[in-house]
């Protein structure tokens, strides 16, 4: 990439506020775009059927979850779920906020309601194709890079009996996909990554989608949001603190080098398709605000996760998502073994 001006498709300038983000793109002038292989702006059964035996490297089952960054703020991990078995009389020692008032009332005798421990835990993973997620400079589109953790995500799932349920969601709509077991649910998830099947109510903005979540995960889940999470408001927040207290939820952040940093030599002209910025980088200034501005939309997630006692990866396109994943459950088990 060298000096001169530069017209954008695809890139991204953060604004001051976190909760207004327009989004920019990214191209060289008079430079020929370069057809880069299938698999780095589009996401394939092969490809997500390729993941299996890297995956199996990864441990989902841990007990305390520390931050892959600074911070290292716990997780409180919620457990599996408590599944209804059956309905029996009343023994002495009884928890009585477990007696069947409806049974009892019919028998006249009073019954108690018996859990069983549920066997295996649901892993939920939410994945982002809205239009902020198809762009890269570097690496794979970010839609990509989302697909592929979520691959690997689900295949350590499969290996460890786990179910395996998730959500779809980009600008046409939302798919939602119940936690089942068994290769039947892995490959009907991969199907759902490579071809989404939108539902007919439009959900786009990260709060609604982060409310039918809300309603989609079951409590004791693992939930993984993979996502640039651009769009972060109050709402998505609060949703975010409801889930956080009945799932163990971690925030994979998806982020192309060009959002943190800037070339140093040139002139660059951003774009929308309706506004124009102009940005020359000898400007230091600017250079400086352009870098500024990123640093503080890391600072709020790293902070909101800290206050909401969530857990962040940040991803990079440019990263191999096994490394990633890796490097975060490597340390999430160093620490569950002290």
């Amino acid at each position: 990439m060298g000096g001169g001006s530069v017209s954008f498709i695809s890139c991204f300038l953060f604004p001051t506020s976190h909760y207004q983000l327009p989004t920019y793109s990214y191209l060289p002038m008079n430079a020929q775009l370069p057809l880069p292989p299938n698999e780095r702006v589009a996401i394939s059964l092969k490809n997500l059927l390729d993941l299996a035996k890297p995956a199996t490297a990864l441990n989902l089952r841990y007990r305390n979850v520390r931050a892959a960054q600074s911070g290292n703020y716990l997780s409180h991990l919620k457990g599996r779920g408590m599944a209804f078995d059956e309905t029996r009389l009343y023994q002495p020692g009884d928890d009585v906020r477990r007696i069947d008032w409806r049974v009892t009332a019919r028998t006249d005798k009073p019954h108690s309601k018996v859990f069983r421990e549920e066997k295996e835990r649901p892993l939920f993973i939410s994945v982002d194709y809205r239009s902020t997620m198809a762009f890269a400079t570097r690496g794979v589109f970010k839609s990509v890079q989302a697909a592929r953790l979520a691959g690997l995500l689900a295949w350590a799932a499969l290996s460890q009996g786990d179910r395996i349920g998730g959500q779809i969601f980009g600008d046409a709509g939302c798919q939602e996909l119940k936690p089942r077991t068994g290769k039947i649910a892995l490959l009907r998830f991969f199907n759902a990554l490579v071809k989404p099947a939108y539902n007919a109510v439009e959900v786009n903005r990260l709060d609604q989608i982060l409310a039918r979540l809300l309603h989609h995960a079951h409590p004791g889940s693992l939930v993984f949001i993979l996502s640039d999470f651009r769009g972060m408001n109050a709402a998505a927040e609060n949703h975010l603190a409801n889930l956080a207290r009945h799932c163990d939820v971690v925030l994979v952040q998806i982020v192309d080098p060009l959002e943190s940093q800037l070339p140093t030599k040139g002139r660059y002209r951003f774009t929308d398709d309706s506004r124009e910025v102009m940005i020359d980088s000898a400007d230091k200034r600017r250079l400086l605000e352009y870098q500024q501005r990123f640093q503080n939309r890391q600072d709020y997630l790293r902070q909101l996760c800290r206050k909401l006692r969530l857990s962040w990866l940040p991803c990079a396109t440019t990263r191999q998502p096994i490394e990633a994943l890796l490097s975060f459950h490597g340390r999430v088990l160093d620490k569950s073994s002290t």
